[in-house]
């Protein structure tokens, strides 16, 4: 396997222009965001809460082109929310390796919104640990009601409101930052907003984040910036030298800011856990069916599909075997 150039100037439009005539962009990495840790079956069937779950739809969305799994691991006495016990992270962690050995497992610190601090960043001690951990960057505002959990579902409930910020300093980030080196893994650097590219500048200076950085932006989410081309094109215009990066758009904005972020040399993530359509008013089937559909968009672009052992290799972790 030869050398893949994952980092470069994405604001030299010379670059660009010859990437895109030579066929010469690195392969794309697809995650996999497969559940989430807000909602659940009560918003669509094919969402995978158990660990049983979750491993069958990390191994249909490996085998449809994703090279990574996003994971929110869920609460075994309440499978609605999501859980703050490693245990239940090394549970879903190892069965997925058993079903898709090769693949890069990525454990979120964003939790869920019942969890405390403490808990969200319960994933960095799973045994086995994961390859990745995401590590948001900045503090966000929510609002919204979660649909009731009807009876026929394991732990029903009523309609539940959450009015919440998820907050988070300097010195939290920067410890975790260093959790997740002395452990081992890679951090996810998730940026909402342009303000949060602070934090990263601060971690870099503290030397708690090494390249390549792998950036992912996330558009569309409440607080988050808007899902235009415009923001997109703006985030791009900051990265610090030696990262690359990735994309997300929630609910209908995945399409838009994912084909933007193959166009423009990026990565994507899909899944269920941002967007739970397939089109307008058709719900999707699963998490493979998205996989497939931006694997196929992406190859009719002339971008290759980054296998685990290339994805590996981009985002400097080891290889498995």
């Amino acid at each position: 396997m030869g050398e893949i150039e994952a980092t470069w100037d994405f604001r030299d439009p010379y670059l660009w222009m010859g990437k895109t005539a030579r066929s010469a962009m690195p392969p794309l990495i697809i995650t996999a965001a497969i559940s989430g840790g807000g909602h659940g079956k009560e918003s669509i069937p094919a969402l995978p809460e158990t660990p049983e779950e979750q491993a069958e739809e990390a191994r249909k969305a490996y085998e449809a082109g994703a090279s990574q799994i996003h994971v929110h691991a869920r609460d075994p006495n309440d499978w609605s929310q999501c859980t703050g016990n490693p245990d239940d992270y090394g549970k879903v962690n190892r069965m997925i390796r058993e079903a898709c050995p090769d693949v890069i497992i990525n454990n979120s610190t964003g939790g869920g919104p019942t969890l405390t601090t403490e808990q969200r960043y319960s994933p960095l001690y799973a045994d086995p640990a994961p390859d990745v951990a995401t590590l948001n960057l900045g503090p966000f505002v929510s609002k919204f009601t979660m649909p009731e959990r009807p009876s026929h579902l394991p732990h029903p409930r009523g309609p539940v409101e959450y009015d919440m910020c998820s907050g988070t300093t300097y010195g939290e980030l920067n410890h975790y930052a260093s959790v997740i080196a002395e452990r081992g893994m890679k951090p996810e650097l998730e940026i909402y907003d342009p303000g949060q590219y602070w934090v990263l500048r601060d971690l870099i200076y503290n030397e708690n984040v090494t390249p390549p950085y792998m950036v992912q932006f996330v558009l569309g989410a409440q607080t988050a910036s808007f899902p235009t081309p415009a923001n997109l094109m703006s985030l791009i215009n900051e990265l610090p030298e030696g990262a690359l990066y990735s994309v997300i758009g929630t609910g209908p904005f995945q399409i838009p800011m994912n084909v933007l972020g193959i166009l423009l040399g990026g990565h994507v993530r899909v899944g269920l856990e941002d967007n739970i359509y397939y089109r307008r008013g058709e719900k999707a089937t699963g998490n493979a069916q998205l996989v497939s559909r931006i694997r196929r968009i992406a190859e009719e672009m002339n971008r290759e599909i980054a296998t685990p052992a290339q994805a590996r290799q981009m985002l400097g972790l080891p290889q498995v075997g």
